[in-house]
């Protein structure tokens, strides 16, 4: 099957496929003599595997530690729980820190209580008096992942 086809069998993006093979978490298809990529039934079940694993917020890191694993099915899996458990830590940190930020929120939101104009609102004053000295990320942390870079392609 050509790539459109993989795409639309998997629900998935075109580039995000093309990405996943640049990351190595695909194999690369043997093309045609016109230089399209021919994909097989394993090349859909990896897909779908990576993709479960990002649903999941797996790093591509932590993907390619299973997908090795995947494909050395002889080897023992205390690794493979390894891996799941502290991933299942970063979800835990994760949590935290979003309480946290709901805290701050909600803090935030009982600033303006009532209808008034822009000038008085209190939200607006208690975010611009944070601009002055922002609350710094736990130590470590980026934003949004658990070391992993921004995650625009899923």
């Amino acid at each position: 099957m050509k790539i459109g086809e993989l795409a639309s069998t998997t629900g998935t993006p075109v580039e995000t496929i093309r990405y996943y093979e640049r990351e190595g978490l695909l194999p690369v298809p043997v093309r045609t003599d016109a230089n399209y990529r021919v994909y097989e039934a394993h090349h859909a079940q990896r897909l779908q595997f990576v993709r479960h694993c990002r649903s999941l917020d797996m790093t591509l890191q932590e993907i390619r530690a299973l997908l090795a694993f995947q494909d050395a099915p002889e080897d023992n899996c205390v690794q493979v729980n390894a891996l799941l458990d502290a991933h299942i830590g970063h979800v835990a940190q994760r949590v935290r820190e979003l309480r946290q930020l709901e805290k701050q929120l909600k803090a935030l939101r009982a600033q303006c209580q009532g209808v008034q104009d822009a000038a008085h609102c209190g939200i607006l004053q208690g975010l611009s008096e944070g601009a002055a000295t922002p609350a710094a990320p736990p130590a470590g942390h980026v934003h949004g992942s658990h070391g992993k870079a921004h995650r625009g392609v899923h």
